[in-house]
């Protein structure tokens, strides 16, 4: 499996949230091969904060390795993730994320790429960008859309 293969699967978890008329990011997260989580936002629908598509698939995945250390794990998300998700991406100690559409925020960009460089207690995250793009930008610029219609 490649790249490509990941960030489809991750692009139909954003087309659920999309039909959930939730932003349409979508995430997996891979282990040795496998796929051991996935999510989509569900912040809106549960008016939770905290329902990012990356922190669902971390949760998950945590139950699934019964273990906060994701060592090894691939996340793949279809949207440059926010600080939030970034500081949970590195707290879990995931080793590479793999990211479709970049943000247009320069701000949140220069922000995450801090968080991601490592510290002392965890080391540097591998970031692989524009995996899908296209497909990624296209899918959030029509909710987007569909949203100013309503």
């Amino acid at each position: 499996m490649d790249d490509n293969y990941y960030m489809n699967i991750a692009l139909d978890e954003a087309r659920k949230a999309y039909l959930k008329d939730e932003v349409p990011v979508g995430c997996v997260i891979v282990l040795n091969d496998k796929i051991i989580a996935k999510g989509h936002n569900l912040k809106e629908s549960t008016n939770n904060i905290f329902n990012h598509a990356e922190l669902i698939a971390i949760e998950e995945a945590c139950k699934k390795v019964n273990n906060w250390r994701l060592d090894n794990a691939v996340i793949y998300v279809t949207l440059f993730p926010c600080s939030m998700c970034a500081s949970a991406i590195v707290s879990s100690r995931i080793k590479k994320i793999v990211v479709g559409a970049p943000t247009t925020d320069l701000k949140v960009n220069r922000i995450v790429n801090m968080i991601f460089d490592g510290n002392n207690t965890n080391p540097k995250i591998q970031i692989k960008e524009n995996v899908l793009k296209d497909e990624c930008i296209k899918l959030l610029s029509d909710f987007f859309k569909d949203r100013r219609k309503k």
